[in-house]
């Protein structure tokens, strides 16, 4: 049986495709300390279970293609906290920040046309992009300088007749920047020259550290109607599995286009909805408590880095990831060994190679990407074993 062009290209999640090894070394009795994805360990707020317990409904309906109203302003209000003002026809929920992304590159570009995304980037972009014939054309950025972006003549030497879109993350998931004020403009002002739509993933906003001011494209007016904010409550409220994002956007032609796919799909879980609500009434006191755990735990994988000699990093401002540049060729070759043939005491850690966050051919090969949603003990054995494994591996491979 013959199967279609675009699957056969696409290919498997980098955070995920080491799974079948992870799970026969768990069946080996290994404890493993996944490093490989945010998860956060944190405890969801209670309000979204007791939210869905407390539901008198009787019946699962369908709801609004939009999302429940008692959502939408529910998000409304919370915006208002970060000085935006939205109206209901500029607001749409989705199915987490996953299903805004690909229903906003389908709304905005054809087949054949590009979209600019700063490399090193979120895996998933490129997944998006392609099963939708859409080219992801990356702006390269690298360790040495920080994942800075480059200047302006640079960046807009990429942009051709079909670049539609300039996609970025901030804070970068999977290099841990926040970009600056100045970057910022320079990505508004390549826009607005160019007639391009800015997709803005502001899904790790509230988790910035050193006192670093955060600044988001729907802050600046004279772009406005170019920039498409995409949202989730995955990991700001500790609920990857609620998998409720929104599409936010003061183009409210776009959003009509984009309710046409929404309805396509029919409708977000109904009492997913209902517990999101909750969710964004969570009191600012939760979010100081568990920015201060996060800036805690990138403090001890900071120190922790520095003792592993030979290796690449920069200070993590943001979100919750490093990209760390190893002392070996393959990174991919050497995460699976760390769980087929390494261990300390029946623990060993999971890793994800860089390489699936570039689309540039033969990049990142050196590269790993760690998560550091794990607590400050587990993240301290977690870098131990990483330097031992490490030293062990260079060793075998330098016979």
């Amino acid at each position: 049986m013959n199967f279609s062009k675009r699957i056969i290209a696409m290919d498997q999640s980098p955070i995920r495709k080491l799974t079948p090894y992870a799970e026969r070394a768990k069946e080996h009795g290994k404890k493993i300390y996944h490093l490989n994805i945010g998860q956060p360990d944190i405890l969801t707020p209670k309000s979204f279970m007791n939210a869905i317990k407390n539901t008198n409904a009787e019946i699962l309906k369908y709801t609004s293609s939009q999302g429940i109203p008692e959502l939408i302003d529910a998000f409304i209000n919370f915006y208002k906290e970060y000085n935006f003002n939205f109206e209901r026809d500029e607001i749409l929920v989705t199915n987490g920040a996953s299903e805004g992304l690909f229903f906003s590159a389908i709304a905005i570009a054809d087949d054949g046309d590009e979209i600019l995304v700063p490399e090193p980037f979120y895996t998933n972009y490129q997944g998006f992009l392609s099963a939708t014939g859409i080219k992801t054309v990356p702006v390269p950025t690298s360790a040495s300088t920080g994942f800075r972006l480059p200047n302006k003549e640079t960046f807009s030497s990429y942009i051709t007749s079909k670049t539609k879109a300039i996609l970025l993350s901030n804070p970068s998931n999977p290099t841990g920047i926040v970009y600056t004020l100045e970057e910022m403009q320079l990505i508004a002002d390549i826009a607005k020259e160019n007639d391009l739509f800015i997709l803005a993933d502001e899904v790790y906003r509230d988790f910035v550290y050193d006192n670093i001011e955060f600044h988001s494209f729907m802050n600046m007016k004279e772009i406005e109607d170019k920039v498409i904010l995409i949202d989730s409550l995955s990991k700001r409220f500790s609920a990857c599995g609620c998998r409720i994002g929104a599409i936010i956007t003061k183009n409210k032609e776009l959003i009509a286009h984009i309710l046409k796919l929404c309805q396509l799909r029919l409708c977000c879980p109904m009492l997913e909805q209902i517990g999101a609500v909750e969710l964004l009434k969570t009191p600012k006191s939760y979010f100081k408590e568990v920015l201060c755990e996060y800036e805690q735990r990138r403090n001890v994988l900071y120190n922790e880095l520095q003792k592993i000699p030979n290796i690449v990093f920069h200070k993590p401002e943001g979100a919750f990831y490093v990209i760390v540049k190893l002392p070996i060729e393959n990174a991919e070759d050497f995460a699976i060994w760390l769980l087929n043939d390494f261990d300390i005491n029946s623990e060993t850690v999971m890793l994800a190679p860089a390489k699936g966050f570039y689309s540039t051919e033969n990049s990142g090969m050196d590269e790993v990407r760690i998560a550091y949603i794990l607590n400050e003990d587990d993240l301290k054995k977690s870098m131990y074993i990483l330097k031992e494994g490490l030293t062990k591996y260079l060793s075998i491979k330098n016979r």
